[in-house]
């Protein structure tokens, strides 16, 4: 993804691009909400991670000429230390789509930057997932391969629909750790123990494994000709 970062804060911007740009994806940054708005109406982005608090011009501003002068549609999520009601739908209503308070988790983040990506291209809608023979309905949450259903648990399920969305790229530990216990994850490699029933229900019975481990990275589901090497 290319993404805009609108903030003021220097330790911020380093962590975000210390993060993202660890899994693959391309940033800029403005350090006001003018050169933040010049740069959103002149270049391509995927999304924009917003201020509120912004010099010479705060991320309010930035939204509504965004979105009505410029007419742009590109997902914006605000990141404020603002958590109040009336602040959060204030900022909806200038035209964000996502709002996250600070401080905030980087997998947080990262899985709703994805999410309203995804919603702006249109996959949200997708309602059946395949790779290969691999097959999962998101409206009945039944998951087959090669024709047989398999049986899956609900953490199984969940980790299960994020790999298949996700494929061929790999999904790091941290961001299927959120997906099943939030900010609270267990102290002990339950994450293990999951993909281990997960492959044994989706792999198991079949000569061609999809599910691999990423050593020190995470985890995907892709068909051999995928392989990294």
């Amino acid at each position: 993804m290319q993404l805009l970062v609108i903030e003021d804060h220097r330790d911020i911007v380093a962590n975000l691009f210390e993060y993202f740009e660890s899994r693959g994806h391309q940033l800029d940054a403005a350090p006001d909400g003018v050169s933040g708005l010049h740069m959103a109406c002149t270049q391509r982005y995927d999304a924009i991670v917003l201020d509120w608090m912004l010099p010479r011009l705060d991320g309010k501003a930035v939204l509504q000429r965004l979105r009505g002068e410029h007419g742009s549609e590109v997902p914006v999520i605000m990141l404020t230390a603002r958590d109040e009601l009336p602040d959060k739908i204030t900022g909806f209503r200038s035209g964000a789509d996502d709002y996250l308070t600070k401080p905030f988790a980087l997998p947080e983040l990262e899985v709703r930057i994805e999410a309203l990506v995804a919603r702006a291209n249109g996959r949200v809608a997708t309602r059946v997932l395949q790779v290969g023979d691999l097959v999962l309905d998101l409206r009945t949450s039944a998951a087959s391969r090669g024709g047989r259903p398999l049986h899956l648990f609900p953490a199984g399920r969940k980790l299960l629909e994020a790999l298949m969305r996700a494929s061929p790229a790999a999904v790091p530990r941290e961001r299927l750790e959120y997906l099943l216990w939030g900010d609270d994850p267990p102290e002990r490699d339950t994450l293990r123990s999951h993909v281990h029933d997960l492959r044994r229900s989706v792999d198991g019975p079949f000569p061609v494994k999809l599910i691999r481990t990423l050593p020190r990275i995470g985890y995907r589901i892709a068909l051999a000709d995928h392989d990294l090497g």
